[in-house]
């Protein structure tokens, strides 16, 4: 299954600036997901993180791979049109920088999901350099009122 910018906003509420995932290229919805994002150098948060030396800060890097377990998540027929809500991190680890021109894969491979609390193991990579690794939590909200 792959999902292009315009699938990905049919199922996450994230928009630009916040939006972190470009593409989908492959998914088994509530098992497994890996995504993209360019980094194009232009993002606002380059401007101070830091200026004369561009870095994507970490926080960003584990909210693209919380936003990749969103979709994974959503995407399946039991909370398509909910809300998944970042519930915790641990065992973050960064390996690597993410700089302008790098392209992040995003993999996400849900452990478990216990009602509407779910766990996945989230990894981001530059090539085949692991950039950063996770374990991440999340809440899944009621759909919103139209």
């Amino acid at each position: 299954m792959t999902m292009d910018r315009a699938a990905i906003e049919a199922v996450i509420p994230h928009r630009h600036p916040f939006i972190l995932v470009d593409e989908v290229q492959d998914m088994e919805p509530l098992v497994r997901v890996t995504a993209f994002r360019q980094v194009r150098g232009d993002e606002d948060f380059f401007r101070g993180h830091f200026p004369g030396n561009p870095v994507m800060p970490g926080v960003l890097i584990l909210e693209a791979l919380a936003q990749a377990g969103a979709i994974c998540v959503l995407s399946h027929e039991t909370f398509r049109g909910c809300i998944a809500y970042f519930a915790g991190i641990e065992k973050a680890r960064f390996r690597r920088k993410v700089v302008p021109g790098d392209r992040l894969r995003l993999e996400v491979v849900m452990n478990r999901m216990r009602g509407r609390i779910g766990f996945g193991e989230a990894k981001a990579y530059v090539g085949d350099e692991l950039a950063a690794a996770a374990t991440i939590s999340f809440a899944i909200g009621d759909r919103p009122e139209a």
